[in-house]
């Protein structure tokens, strides 16, 4: 059976909520503009729609590829939310430092050291 847009979209915002926590998705909304509303929609759907709610990876598998993604790319705003994410979604402090540390290899040192930092900071607060 496939999914409608409106299928797609109510079972990204539930993924999105759990991963990311209900504080953080109602802030988006809420700050949710003309210029950004198809842009929301669309990361509901397809993001968390489709892609996080595929069965192939659990979510734990899907933060560590997500935070060595963000690593190598160096986002860190995403990275600094998707730290916390991944502790929602049952990766331990260790098995976040371990992905830092792998990411060291590929994508970097100084990618790693700014992970390390953000990340440090993001444990401090919870």
């Amino acid at each position: 059976m496939s999914l409608t847009d409106d299928d797609r979209f109510e079972q990204g915002m539930a993924v999105r909520r759990e991963v990311l926590g209900g504080e953080h998705v109602d802030r988006a909304i809420a700050n949710t503009t003309e210029f950004t509303a198809d842009f929301q929609d669309f990361i509901t759907r397809v993001a968390w729609g489709d892609v996080w709610s595929r069965p192939g990876l659990d979510r734990r598998s899907r933060s560590i590829a997500v935070l060595s993604s963000l690593i190598a790319l160096g986002h860190e705003e995403e990275f600094a939310m998707h730290v916390r994410a991944a502790l929602r979604n049952g990766l331990t402090i260790d098995e976040i430092r371990e992905v830092i540390l792998q990411s060291a290899v590929y994508a970097g040192v100084p990618a790693a050291n700014t992970a390390f930092r953000i990340a440090n900071r993001v444990l401090e607060e919870s």
